[in-house]
């Protein structure tokens, strides 16, 4: 079924770039900094530098290797920031509704109003270029997909008999949300962090190849298509590699977050079909 060729897909490239990140210190050939050699610069791929060289000699296949573990950190970490902030708000606005859910929502239309991208920049703007700011940027900036699918699955679940037995029982609102809430509407928030990890990878790529993001000479995918650009009919290899790590990176993503959808939502898999 096309939902398991796209959980098997995605699954596969996901976690491969993860074996990727994760062993880059031993399966690197060279070092992605330091290894500078300018008799070596802007080779074409070959037996010695199978991705090729950029300007300074540096070894592509290296780099990207140790690209890898920068981009999925900056995926996994700012998501699980977005992810606790939007479930959050989401779930307490739900829940308690009133003036708090006005105040939330509007919060949330205005984010949902205005590209994430532009918040990231303007953050960067303030913090300067680096991974950590890079992370608070990117963490702070994506929580409203979250949030809103979060104060749909409460407001529908709040009702249920189960929670209101929990209130017979005496549990207080917070016990009731974080322990009778969350556990259920745990498969669409499993979802929109997947897919949110491919955004942000994206957005770091993003602001690396503006110069707000990973500085070089550090390997970063984005600061490395940067470096490229004014190569590309030269030495084209010295984008393609890095651009087509972070295509397939972001459709494993994607369709990783596309299977487990189908699987966590009958209902959205029987409409498709």
């Amino acid at each position: 079924m096309k939902f398991r060729a796209n959980l098997m897909i995605g699954g596969g490239l996901v976690a491969l770039a993860t074996i990727v990140a994760v062993l880059a210190p031993w399966i690197a050939l060279y070092d992605p900094v330091l290894d500078a050699n300018l008799m070596n610069a802007e080779i074409p791929p070959g037996s010695e530098f199978i991705f090729g060289t950029d300007g300074q000699g540096r070894d592509i296949y290296s780099r990207i290797v140790h690209g890898a573990q920068i981009s999925l950190t900056v995926g996994i970490v700012s998501q699980i920031a977005n992810t606790i902030i939007g479930v959050t708000l989401g779930l307490t606005a739900g829940y308690w509704g009133g003036w708090w859910d006005d105040f939330v929502g509007l919060v949330t239309n205005l984010m949902l109003a205005i590209p994430s991208l532009i918040f990231a920049l303007a953050i960067m703007a303030i913090l300067g270029p680096g991974l950590s700011s890079l992370l608070i940027a990117l963490g702070l900036t994506n929580w409203s997909y979250s949030c809103r699918i979060a104060r749909a699955q409460v407001l529908s679940l709040k009702s249920q008999g189960y929670v209101q037995a929990a209130r017979i029982l005496g549990y207080g609102d917070l016990r009731i949300m974080f322990t009778q809430l969350l556990p259920n509407m745990l498969g669409p928030i499993i979802v929109i962090a997947t897919l949110g990890m491919g955004a942000a990878i994206l957005a770091e790529a993003s602001l690396s190849f503006l110069g707000l993001g990973i500085r070089p000479p550090f390997p970063s995918w984005g600061s490395m298509l940067s470096e490229a650009r004014d190569q590309i009919t030269t030495a084209p290899w010295l984008s393609v590699f890095p651009g087509l790590a972070i295509f397939l990176t972001v459709l494993g993503l994607n369709l990783l977050g596309d299977g487990l959808r189908d699987i966590l939502d009958p209902q959205s898999r029987e409409r498709r079909a």
